[in-house]
């Protein structure tokens, strides 16, 4: 499952709002964060709950292999669940649009809460049923997979809608900073949510203390939901009423702008190879490399409670260096911006797993991963750049409609070759991601905005 899956349309919202210009007439990113009592009520209270479940979907998402494995998962069952979460994030925006549709956006986000609520719920149920035999596995994983598909429901409700009103709110030569701050104030609950992870696992067991995780997640969600019901007007909101049919993907698909035709090729092979390992990624650190950490005031902390800190320092990696390089971009142009983040996403697999067991090595190894979010603005700048003023939404819907289809078995290749050699596994990753690196170098167009960089 991809960093930069689908968060809601709220977030472009209030990235509209919060994108007023600085000295320079550059989006503030931390505006975001200074205008949040000045928001409209629905605005602030849609905003707060996208940082809620946001908070409870990183504090959790980047455990569960763990505490799959825990649970009794094989490796291939692992890669079949990272699959299973690409098949949601590529599945459940259009049936979520169309349910949209039809109950209006207040009742579909009420609903879409209360699914994702249980789904922690579900997680956190699964452990006492590890002894129940179900097939090859147990019902404890079956659970897990259960509340996979619960868990998901929030994140439906529109990322192309996101993309469409940044674009609308932004100048396009100033695309890239626009959805800079945006990306700020969803990273900062990617920030503090691992961070709350190995808070409580340097306490505690990693089931128990992920358990009680779980069980904070789904009272996070739980508030959210209820304050989304009582506060959230949605008379004058039109996100959810113009969905169309998935009937219109064909045409979208042969009107998608020439020029993101190299982009979403390079794109899909560097996520390809980032799904092969990704849900690995907690298992090499705790397993495979079994690293630890002493800190100060802190002490020590467990393997699974470090990795919660390497989590932190990516994200914050993230959080500083989005707004300049997206600056950078206008120099420099988007291209080699968001090439920069696909060799970050490509080379990191191979360096992870072939790193010493040193604690800094690690530190140092995931602030490098940080910087694959650095190119995410100006990724996204070059995915709705060249799109038509009133077909930003579409347009990005159809290129993450491809993008995540194609990507839905990666996670399952990556776990067969994961379960028989991991060295293995994380190469080949690395290697399919730097095809896709030098196809975007060798094929990919600028946009004409940035052009003159």
């Amino acid at each position: 499952m991809s960093d930069d899956g689908r968060e809601g349309a709220d977030t472009g919202r209030a990235g509209g709002n919060a994108d007023s210009p600085g000295d320079d007439g550059d989006p503030d990113p931390f505006d975001a964060f200074r205008q949040l009592r000045a928001l409209p009520g629905d605005v602030l209270v849609l905003s707060l709950a996208m940082f809620a479940f946001s908070l409870g979907f990183q504090a959790t998402g980047r455990y569960l292999p763990q505490y799959l494995a825990v649970l009794g998962a094989s490796s291939l069952a692992l890669g079949a669940y990272g699959s299973v979460g690409n098949l949601v994030s590529a599945a459940f925006p259009y049936p979520g649009g169309a349910l949209s549709d039809r109950l209006g956006s207040r009742t579909s986000l009420t609903l879409f809460g209360l699914a994702s609520t249980l789904g922690f719920l579900v997680w956190w149920a699964a452990d006492p049923f590890r002894t129940v035999a179900v097939g090859p596995t147990n019902l404890a994983v079956v659970l897990v997979f259960v509340g996979l598909f619960l868990s998901q429901a929030w994140k439906s409700f529109g990322l192309g809608a996101t993309f469409a009103i940044v674009k609308q709110s932004v100048p396009p030569n100033r695309l890239a900073s626009g959805f800079a701050a945006t990306e700020t104030v969803r990273r900062t609950a990617f920030l503090l949510g691992p961070l709350l992870v190995a808070g409580v696992l340097s306490v505690s067991a990693f089931t128990e203390g992920f358990r009680l995780v779980l069980l904070g997640a789904a009272l996070v969600g739980g508030i959210a939901t209820v304050a989304q019901f009582a506060l959230y007007d949605a008379s004058n909101d039109s996100i959810g009423k113009s969905f169309e049919g998935v009937g219109m993907v064909v045409d979208d698909l042969r009107s998608l702008p020439d020029t993101l035709r190299p982009l979403l090729v390079g794109d899909t092979l560097v996520r390809f190879a980032n799904g092969m390992v990704y849900v690995f990624f907690v298992r090499v650190v705790v397993d495979v490399l079994a690293v630890g950490a002493r800190l100060p005031v802190v002490g020590d902390l467990s393997p699974e409670a470090y990795f919660g800190v390497l989590l932190g320092i990516e994200m914050a990696v993230a959080l500083l260096t989005m707004v300049p390089v997206a600056r950078l971009a206008r120099s420099v142009g988007l291209k080699p911006v968001v090439a920069l983040g696909f060799a970050v996403y490509a080379v990191f697999p191979v360096t992870l797993i072939f790193a010493p067991p040193d604690a800094t090595v690690l530190a140092a190894l995931f602030a490098f991963s940080g910087l694959r979010f650095a190119g995410l603005p100006a990724h996204k700048a070059l995915i709705v750049g060249p799109a038509e003023a009133d077909a930003g939404g579409r347009v990005t819907g159809t290129y993450y409609l491809v993008r995540n289809v194609v990507t839905v078995p990666s996670a399952l290749v990556g776990g067969w070759i994961y379960g028989r050699s991991p060295e293995v596994a994380f190469t080949l990753a690395t290697v399919v991601g730097l095809v896709g690196v030098a196809f975007f170098l060798l094929r990919g167009r600028e946009f004409a905005a940035y052009a003159n960089a």
